[in-house]
């Protein structure tokens, strides 16, 4: 037993917490948010909570989750993790992206595009593949852009990003130009939705998935769809604008967003509420940058 009073085994968080909330969305009831960062609040008490908090601490952007007394072994490494039969979750965070999460979309024909990006290593790479070939990466946003041309140099894959945003990766392949919607590949469309910065975007996979970038999110807290509008780099009247001239052609019944929690409900409440969020956004007005406000 430590002097703490835990015991060797037992989970902890460590003092580089960045309140990312990236723990407490893959393991809710045992990691709360107490003091501006995350905590351990109990120990798992079955082998489907020891799965959560290994994907916790390999999902952490600062490796903070951890276990008194020894090492998180490699192989309980569960990512990429399917959400179901076309999703995966990256997890491995990276600490150059804010700790946003990144996803991997398979296709019909047995390719994948990699939305956002996560930590980058080789090995890595070698994981996400193993379920089929990635042909393309698509950045929502500058921040989450880090390791967009190296994963795409690896795979042999096509970069993407609006021109918003290009001055984050200026070698991009592909830069997607105004406000309208873009077929990227097939049955995936890009809807550029500025605002939260200037070259956000929108990814929609066959009227089913929304790739949401930073531009809004499932909010635990509030128990709806949210935009972060303490934290807004551009202009959160813009963003209200974007949503104003999009949400109504948009479907989807998975919202599966950079920061925040992802959520899956059926179309017509996820599309009620997404135009019940673009009316509160109309009556948004610019305030300053306060992560503190953020309500996961």
């Amino acid at each position: 037993m430590d002097v703490d009073g835990t015991a060797d085994g037992d989970w902890y968080v460590d003092g580089r917490c960045t309140n990312c909330d990236v723990a407490r969305q893959l393991a809710p009831e045992l990691i709360k948010e107490i003091g501006r960062r995350s905590e351990v609040v109990r120990q798992p008490r079955d082998a489907a909570e020891e799965r959560q908090l290994h994907a916790v601490a390999f999902a952490c952007p600062t490796r903070s989750v951890r276990r008194h007394g020894g090492r998180v072994a490699a192989e309980r490494d569960p990512f990429p993790l399917r959400l179901d039969d076309t999703v995966s979750l990256c997890g491995h965070n990276s600490p150059h992206t804010a700790g946003a999460n990144a996803y991997l979309l398979r296709r019909p024909d047995g390719t994948q595009l990699m939305i956002d990006t996560p930590r980058f290593a080789e090995a890595l790479a070698a994981r996400f593949e193993a379920d089929g070939p990635v042909t393309d990466v698509l950045l929502t946003h500058r921040d989450h852009a880090a390791h967009g041309r190296r994963y795409a140099d690896l795979f042999g894959a096509r970069l993407w990003i609006h021109e918003g945003d290009l001055d984050a990766s200026p070698d991009a392949d592909q830069v997607l130009r105004g406000t309208g919607p873009v077929t990227v590949a097939d049955g995936v469309v890009a809807h550029p939705l500025p605002g939260h910065t200037r070259g956000s975007v929108l990814y929609v996979a066959d009227e089913r998935y929304c790739f949401s970038g930073d531009s809004f999110f499932w909010s635990r807290t509030t128990g709806d769809l949210e935009i972060a509008e303490s934290v807004t780099w551009y202009s959160v009247t813009e963003l209200a604008a974007s949503l104003a001239r999009t949400a109504g052609r948009l479907r989807f019944s998975w919202l599966l967003p950079g920061h925040g929690d992802r959520r899956h409900l059926p179309e017509a409440e996820m599309a009620r509420r997404l135009r019940e969020l673009t009316d509160r956004a109309q009556e948004m007005r610019p305030r300053p940058v306060d992560f503190t406000a953020l309500r996961w």
